[in-house]
């Protein structure tokens, strides 16, 4: 589907108002006040749970997933009508060292193919019928080099991350976060070797699909940010900062929108739950609204899933970025909650739970 498309351009370089302007402390003072689960909710989807006609537990997954959705949405049963997809675009300084196998302009033209309908998200949104929004943050105007120092100052990345913020809105019941932006699982790389350590090469990818000499450039360019970046290692909003882009303070923003709204979260791969994992490093609790779609081939992925304790819903290979593997969960909750919804109950049938009879015929 063609998507919706904002552009926060931020047209008044030359005088900010402070005074005005968020600042990331006030994001920090947010987290102070995220609302907690709703255990009646929670409550209410298990005991139907526990009545559905089958055995307890046997539907695995797809009966904590409903709950979770139940939980976070503070409504039994949730309701899954008003998925949304929202894809931010951001350019990183870093492509500059070549460490992505395109070019930074792929940027722009990517965006104009979210808005033509033709990328792998568009297809994936119309199939599973949601509502897709894309995001360009200022693509004319990327973030700085980080291998020289910080790659926003404290406005422009409390910026992007209220922009995230504003992407929420109430009514919706599902947020699928996803990104796009040549050079950005380079900082992906580099934010999770900040907040969890280890070096370029413990975190870098192919990415794109770049070679030997691409990954040892890679890892090089990480290596470096961490020197010219030692504030990064002292405090997660730091990492994001002076490490990330400004796509990835947008999903900061937008998942901590998503709680305060009431709105579950999925998550899609490397790059997304890298910004995710600014959030679970400064409180762990700040992604339990979140589940994560997939395990990306992007190998830093499975150790990063590690770290932030979540266990991805599939493992497919895939490494598009996008909201991709995000926007293909959606059928799979549907399909839960269909089954939660739509299933007879033990009372209904006339069937005991412990009932072993012989075969019935169904003539």
């Amino acid at each position: 589907m063609p998507a919706d498309h904002d552009h926060p351009h931020d047209h008044d370089h030359h005088h900010h108002h402070h005074d005005d302007a968020p600042s990331m402390d006030d994001i920090r003072k947010v987290l102070k006040e995220l609302p907690g689960p709703d255990l009646e909710s929670a409550t209410a989807a298990l005991q139907r749970e526990q009545n559905l006609l089958k055995p307890r537990g046997a539907l695995g997954r797809l009966e904590t997933l409903v709950q979770w959705l139940a939980t976070w949405q503070a409504k039994a049963p949730p309701e899954l009508t008003h998925p949304r997809i929202a894809v931010f675009a951001g350019a990183h300084g870093v492509a500059a060292h070549g460490v992505s196998a395109y070019p930074a302009s792929v940027n722009a033209q990517m965006v104009q193919a979210f808005i033509n309908g033709h990328a792998a998200v568009n297809q994936l949104a119309t199939a599973a019928d949601a509502d897709l929004r894309v995001y360009e943050m200022d693509l004319a105007r990327p973030t700085a080099d980080f291998t020289h120092g910080p790659a926003m100052d404290e406005a422009r990345c409390a910026r992007a991350t209220a922009y995230g913020m504003m992407a929420v809105e109430p009514g919706l019941h599902l947020m699928c976060l996803g990104e796009m932006g040549i050079g950005n699982t380079t900082s992906a790389a580099a934010l999770c070797a900040a907040l969890f350590g280890g070096t370029g090469a413990d975190w870098v990818g192919p990415g794109t699909g770049v070679d030997e000499e691409g990954l040892k450039r890679k890892a090089a360019v990480v290596d470096a940010g961490l020197a010219a970046n030692p504030q990064a290692l002292t405090d997660p909003f730091e990492a994001l900062r002076c490490l990330g882009g400004e796509e990835l303070a947008a999903i900061v923003g937008a998942i901590i929108a998503c709680r305060l709204a009431r709105v579950p979260v999925l998550l899609d791969g490397f790059a997304c739950t890298a910004a995710a994992a600014v959030l679970h490093k400064a409180d762990p609790k700040a992604l339990d609204h979140c589940v994560v779609a997939h395990k990306s081939a992007e190998p830093g992925h499975a150790r990063l899933l590690a770290a932030i304790n979540k266990q991805a819903l599939f493992d497919f290979g895939m490494r598009l970025g996008e909201a991709s593997g995000a926007a293909l969960a959606i059928p799979l909750l549907r399909s839960a909650l269909a089954c939660h919804l739509n299933m007879g109950t033990f009372a209904d049938a006339g069937v005991s739970e412990k009932a072993a009879g012989g075969p019935v015929s169904l003539h």
